[in-house]
């Protein structure tokens, strides 16, 4: 196909398996490997992704980020984790925008990766999450943005089984919701508080 980068989805496990594996079997490519998040504030950056957080001026509606162990501190590191608050404070104004106490790469692992959500072992599993739970609760944010689809569906059925109140999202959803472009259809996961602003016309 002649491209110069392999841009991976959403997905921790994903984007680290295709860039050690790289590394590990020396397969000798051109090829950038790529976390999108990476190429998200790219494109803010370049003016190319115009989002704005205007939307969310009178809101207040508060965030968090989950910084997934696979892309953060296995793989790239404190760059990335600086790219995706980029994103996010871009999308919903720095002072909406809330870190959770560690965070990059000391920040603590949801407990979905690895296999983990799959492995039937979900009273563990949940109970090791309590962790990532307590930490999110700490900030006090509405919403926690998990770039990682393991993350997210970790997060997302921790606050289900504790009853916390908060509700997860990709970081998609955030960006396509700033742009005005996230469909009716697509908001499966928002509060209330999020399910009428700015539907496409």
């Amino acid at each position: 196909l002649d491209c110069k980068v392999y841009l991976n989805t959403e997905c921790g496990h994903s984007t680290f398996s295709v860039w050690m594996g790289q590394q590990r079997f020396n397969i000798e490519t051109n090829l950038e490997i790529a976390p999108m998040v990476r190429y998200y504030a790219k494109w803010i950056r370049e003016g190319k992704l115009n989002v704005g957080s205007d939307w969310n001026r009178e809101r207040k509606i508060t965030f968090t980020v989950q910084d997934p162990c696979q892309q953060i501190r296995k793989s790239f590191g404190d760059e990335l984790a600086e790219d995706l608050r980029f994103v996010v404070k871009a999308c919903v104004g720095e002072e909406n925008f809330i870190d959770m106490v560690p965070n990059r790469s000391n920040n603590y692992c949801c407990g979905g990766g690895g296999g983990y959500l799959q492995s039937g072992y979900n009273e563990a599993r949940l109970k090791y999450g309590e962790l990532k739970k307590n930490q999110i609760l700490d900030t006090g944010a509405d919403y926690c943005i998990t770039p990682c689809h393991n993350c997210h569906d970790q997060i997302h059925k921790l606050g289900e089984h504790y009853k916390c109140g908060y509700h997860t999202i990709h970081l998609w959803t955030l960006i396509a919701l700033s742009l005005g472009v996230l469909a009716e259809n697509e908001r499966l996961y928002l509060g209330p508080d999020l399910l009428e602003v700015n539907l496409p016309e």
